[in-house]
């Protein structure tokens, strides 16, 4: 990583202590992890899902059931979305935003408004339509078929 350096963090250039509240298969959590992995910062994660007892620890100390929620030094940020929590720690200067945003050879982020994608499109390549199906209507011929 020559003349690259990580997104500095300020308050007496130690790690801050953070637990993130989630679950494993959430977006709102990746985006909160995407942030903690912009900054790098290590952080614990306990997945409420796989833990109840994460969940109601959780519960307890953010005073709601919604996750992500990220403590950050005994502040605790409630059902947060990267975006809030990367603003929270820029205005108590955690992190300064003025650094390159991602890594070497990361993905460029999507655009604003786009879903996200599991998969890569193809170029070139339109999708397939499926005509929908016809309603089918019964034979019109005075017999039914059952009772003959």
């Amino acid at each position: 990583m020559i003349g690259r350096n990580p997104p500095s963090i300020t308050m007496s250039q130690t790690s801050p202590q953070i637990v993130i509240y989630l679950k494993t298969f959430c977006g709102w959590c990746e985006g909160v992890r995407a942030t903690m992995r912009k900054y790098h910062l290590s952080y614990e994660a306990k997945d409420v899902v796989k833990n109840p007892a994460f969940r109601w620890e959780m519960e307890q100390r953010s005073g709601q059931p919604l996750c992500p929620c990220v403590e950050v030094d005994g502040h605790m940020l409630a059902d947060v979305s990267g975006e809030e929590v990367e603003k929270w720690l820029i205005q108590n200067e955690y992190v300064r935003k003025d650094e390159p945003a991602s890594a070497p050879g990361a993905a460029p982020p999507p655009a604003p408004g786009a879903a996200p994608s599991s998969r890569p499109i193809r170029s070139g390549t339109p999708p397939k339509t499926v005509e929908p199906a016809k309603a089918r209507t019964p034979g019109k011929t005075g017999k039914s078929r059952f009772f003959d």
